[in-house]
C-alpha cells in the first residue's frame, strides 16, 4: 500500500493560466528529497472497480528530485498591536474588556498581554490553568500576581479589569458577570502590593488572545491562546478602580479627548478585514492573525438585529480559537511558470519516494484555466473549489459520533484520515468544530488539504474526475475554470462557451457565482448540472484574499453545527449565510432540482416518466427503450441515484415549462430527507414509504433558446464508466451534451 502523507503541501494559487507562476509549499518530516513531476489528471479514483487512476505526465522543468525540509504550522488566532510610544513608559495603567470564555484548556489563556511571562518586562491578564481569572506583572526574574479562587463560567459574559501602579506598588484585579441569575454570577475584587518594577519601555507588542514567544512575525509561534470572545478592550494610563474602568469599557465610543486613554479598540470596525482599529487619539491600530471569527455578538447585543451591518456597535467582539489557521506560512519549495499551449484541466505535482520499504506517492493539486480572455473549447467545466474548501480536512468520520449511523455503513479509515486526526494543526473543514465546540466558519487553501487530491477519499474531487475521464473518453474538448474564477470575474467568463458543466457536488455557492450562472442561462447559455446537493449553502469568498471562504450555518439545512444566535451573517460581505433556499433562491429556480435526501446505503435507479416521451425531449432519451431502467449500476452504492440526491418542486421554483423526464423514487429506508423537507415529523418519511426522498432528471428550456439539464445525483458521474462506458447513463449524458453544443435553439 502506498503512503500519501510522507510529503504534504499546497499549491498557490490554485487556479493559474498560461504565463502564471504556481508555487509549491512542501514539507516532510522524514524525507530529504522526492522525485517530482507534473501530471494532468483524467481520473483520480484508485478504486479498482472503476476505470482506475489515469495521470498523464506533463513534462516541465520541475521533473526530477526536489529537496525537502520539515516545516511546522503554528495555530491559534490573536490580535497584534505593534509597539509604539503610546505603550512605552507606562508606570501606572489599567486594562479592561468584556470576555466570553468558551473552553477551559487546563493551561493559561491570555486575554491581554504586553511582553511575555519570560520577558525582561511584561504583564498579562489571563485565565490560569485552574480556569481562574488572574493578573501578573514580571521583570523577568520576579513576578507579582493575583488570581481569583473560582473558575470562570464558560459561555457567559464577564467584565474583567486589572490595574497596576508602579508609584504605589499596587495591583488590582476585578471581575463582574453580566448576568447574575442561576449560578452565573461571579464577582472578583482583589488587590495586592508589589515591589516588581517591570521595564515596560522594552519593545514589545500588545496582544489580545495570545502571548508572543519573543518573535512577532505572522507565522511565528505564539502560546497560551484564549478560546472565546473579547469585546471592547481598553488600555488606560492611570490605575483606575474596576467601576471607573467599566464606564470606559461599556462605552462604544469613550471620551476620545481624555489624555489618559491609551487605547480603545473597537472590533466592530473593519469587520471584513484583518484590521483592528483604535478609536483613541493614539491610533494604536493593529492586525488579527490566523483568522479569528469576526462579526461576533458583543456583551451589548440586544437581539433586535441579527445582521451586523444593521447594528455594528453590537458586534464589537472577536471570537478567538487556539486551533485557528489561515496560512501555513511555509516557504516556497519550488515554483513553475505555466507554459503556453498547455491544456486546461486538473493538474497535480506528483511526489514519489520510498521510506522504510514503503512507497510514497503524494499529490499537490492545482487547476489550469485557459489563457486569460480566450477559450480553447466550447465546453467549460466549473471545478467546485468552494466545496473542496468546505470539506478540506474534514474530521467528521472520526469526531462526529453519529457519522457511522448517518453513513449507514461501517467506516473504513484511510491513512490520510489517521494522519489528519493526528495532525490537528492542518486545520479543519467547515463541517468541524473548534476545540471549544464552536463551528469552523473559515477555510483556506493556504495549507495542506489531504482529502481533496487523487487517492482514497471518494467524494467531491475524486468523483468529479469521473466526469473528466468520460469527456476524454468521448473526445469532447473542454476548458476548466474554478468557481472562484467565476466568483471574481462573473458571467463574462462563461459567455464565450456554448455549454457550462457543473460537477458532482457544487454544494457551496456565493452570490456572485449564482448571479453569473443565472445570467448565463437567461442569455441563452446551456447548463448541464451533473451532480446532486448543489447550490445549497450560501458562502462568500474573501473580497481580497484568494482561496478563502466563509460559511455560517443557521438553524435549517443538513448541518453539523449551528452558529450562535445573531451570528449567521457573513463577516466578509454582511450577507446572510445558511441555505440559499432561505434567501428565496432555492436550487430549483436555477437548475429545476434541489437537495432532497441522502442515500448512502444503496444506489437507486431511475424510471422514465411521461415527459421523457415528449417530442421536444426526444433527444435526451435517444437510443433508449421506452421502459428502460436507467442507472441501475454505478461505482457509488451500485446505482446512479446515490449519495445525495435532488428533486423537482414547482413550489420551490422548478419552472412551469420544465420537463421531469425520469425519477428515482425507490430509495428505500436509507433515503433520508433533508431536515428542511420535513416541517413536521411523521412516520414513514423515508424513501421506503415517501416520494420526497427522490432524484429527478429534469430538462428546462430557458430564454434565448437555452436550456438546463439536471440529473439530481452525486452518483451519476460515477456510473459513466460502467461496462466500458457503454451504458444508458453515458448515453443520455452524451445525447444532451451533443445537442447542447448544437447552436440551434432548444
Amino acid at each position: 500500500m502506498k503512503d500519501s502523507s510522507k510529503v504534504i503541501g499546497y499549491a498557490f494559487p490554485w487556479s493559474v493560466a498560461p504565463g502564471d507562476e504556481v508555487q509549491f509549499h512542501l514539507s516532510s518530516d522524514v524525507l530529504k528529497s522526492a522525485s517530482a513531476r507534473i501530471v494532468r489528471i483524467r481520473c483520480a479514483d484508485a478504486d479498482p472497480r472503476g476505470p482506475g487512476m489515469k495521470l498523464h505526465h506533463q513534462p516541465s522543468p520541475l521533473d526530477g528530485e526536489i529537496q525537502l525540509a520539515s516545516h511546522p504550522i503554528h495555530n491559534g488566532s490573536y490580535g497584534d498591536i505593534p509597539d509604539t510610544k503610546g505603550l512605552t513608559n507606562l508606570k501606572d495603567f489599567s486594562i479592561g474588556a468584556w470576555i466570553w470564555p468558551t473552553f477551559l484548556t487546563g493551561k493559561d489563556q491570555v486575554v491581554f498581554a504586553r511582553g511575555s511571562s519570560t520577558a525582561a518586562g511584561g504583564w498579562r491578564l489571563y485565565i490560569n490553568s485552574d480556569g481562574c481569572l488572574a493578573f501578573e506583572i514580571t521583570d523577568g526574574t520576579h513576578t507579582a500576581s493575583l488570581a481569583a479562587d473560582r473558575p470562570v463560567v464558560v459561555r457567559e459574559w464577564l467584565y474583567v479589569h486589572a490595574s497596576f501602579s508602579a508609584t504605589e506598588g499596587k495591583l488590582t484585579l476585578t471581575a463582574e458577570s453580566l448576568h447574575k441569575d442561576g449560578g452565573r454570577a461571579q464577582h472578583v475584587d482583589l488587590s495586592g502590593s508589589s515591589s516588581v518594577q517591570p521595564n515596560l519601555a522594552e519593545v514589545a507588542s500588545l496582544t489580545f488572545a495570545a502571548e508572543l514567544s519573543g518573535k512577532t512575525a505572522p507565522h511565528s509561534p505564539t502560546r497560551n491562546h484564549f478560546n472565546g470572545k473579547i469585546d471592547r478592550p481598553r488600555l488606560y494610563g492611570r490605575a483606575l478602580s474596576g467601576a471607573e474602568m467599566r464606564r470606559i469599557v461599556d462605552s462604544v465610543v469613550p471620551d476620545l479627548n481624555d489624555p489618559h486613554l491609551i487605547g480603545a479598540w473597537d472590533f466592530s470596525l473593519d469587520i471584513s478585514t484583518d484590521a483592528i482599529s483604535d478609536r483613541s487619539r493614539n491610533a494604536l491600530h493593529g492586525t488579527v492573525r490566523r483568522m479569528p471569527m469576526r462579526a461576533a455578538t458583543g456583551a451589548n447585543w440586544t437581539g433586535t438585529r441579527t445582521n451586523w451591518t444593521a447594528a455594528p456597535e453590537e458586534y464589537g467582539a472577536i471570537h478567538f480559537h487556539d486551533d485557528d489557521v489561515e496560512d501555513a506560512g511555509w516557504p516556497v519549495t519550488q515554483s513553475s511558470k505555466v507554459p503556453d499551449g498547455i491544456r486546461s484541466g486538473f493538474y497535480s505535482l506528483e511526489l514519489t519516494a520510498e521510506h522504510d520499504g514503503v512507497k510514497t506517492e503524494s499529490h499537490i493539486p492545482f487547476f489550469v484555466r485557459p489563457p486569460r480572455g480566450k477559450t480553447t473549447a466550447d465546453i467549460v467545466v466549473i471545478a467546485p473549489t468552494a466545496t473542496y474548501l468546505a470539506y478540506a480536512n474534514n474530521k467528521s468520520r472520526i469526531d462526529q459520533i453519529h457519522f457511522e449511523v448517518m453513513a449507514d455503513g461501517l467506516i473504513v479509515l484511510s491513512p490520510d484520515d489517521l494522519y489528519n486526526h493526528k495532525h490537528r494543526e492542518l486545520g479543519s473543514s467547515v463541517y468541524d468544530t473548534h476545540r471549544d465546540h464552536s463551528g469552523v466558519c473559515y477555510s483556506s487553501a493556504r495549507r495542506p488539504i489531504l482529502n481533496q487530491r487523487p487517492g482514497a477519499y471518494t467524494f467531491n474531487y475524486v468523483n468529479d474526475t469521473h466526469l473528466l475521464d468520460w469527456l476524454e473518453e468521448e473526445g469532447f474538448a473542454y476548458d476548466v475554470i474554478t468557481d472562484e474564477d467565476l466568483d471574481r470575474e462573473g458571467v463574462k467568463i462563461l459567455k464565450p462557451y456554448r455549454v457550462a458543466v457543473t460537477m458532482t457536488h457544487p454544494e457551496y455557492t456565493s452570490k456572485n457565482m449564482l448571479d453569473a450562472l443565472q445570467e448565463y442561462q437567461d442569455d441563452g447559455g446551456r447548463h448541464m448540472y451533473l451532480g446532486g446537493n448543489g447550490f445549497y449553502w450560501r458562502i462568500a469568498f474573501h473580497p481580497t484574499k484568494s482561496g478563502l471562504i466563509e460559511l455560517r450555518r443557521g438553524v435549517t439545512g443538513l448541518r453539523s453545527w449551528e452558529a450562535e444566535a445573531g451570528e449567521d451573517c457573513l463577516s466578509f460581505t454582511g450577507e446572510p449565510s445558511g441555505l440559499w433556499r432561505s434567501s428565496g433562491r432555492a436550487p430549483q429556480r436555477l437548475t429545476g432540482v434541489g437537495f432532497s435526501a441522502q442515500v448512502f446505503d444503496r444506489g437507486a435507479s431511475y424510471r422514465r416518466l411521461p415527459d421523457s416521451h415528449l417530442p421536444r425531449a426526444a433527444f435526451v432519451m435517444e437510443g433508449l427503450a421506452d421502459d428502460e431502467v436507467i442507472g441501475n449500476f454505478g461505482l457509488r452504492a451500485g446505482g446512479a441515484a446515490s449519495l445525495e440526491i435532488d428533486r423537482a418542486d414547482r413550489d420551490l421554483g422548478t419552472a412551469p415549462e420544465a420537463m421531469i423526464l425520469a425519477t428515482a423514487d425507490n430509495t428505500g429506508a436509507g433515503g433520508i430527507p433533508a431536515p428542511e423537507e420535513l416541517p413536521v415529523l411523521y412516520r414513514g418519511f423515508t424513501g421506503e414509504e415517501s416520494t420526497i426522498a427522490r432524484a429527478d432528471i429534469v430538462l428546462t428550456p430557458t430564454a434565448e433558446g437555452g436550456a438546463v439539464f439536471s440529473v439530481g445525483s452525486i452518483g451519476w458521474c460515477c456510473a459513466l464508466s460502467h461496462n466500458g462506458y457503454r451504458n444508458n447513463v453515458a448515453r443520455i449524458t452524451k445525447n444532451v451534451l451533443s445537442r447542447f453544443l448544437d447552436p440551434a435553439p432548444i
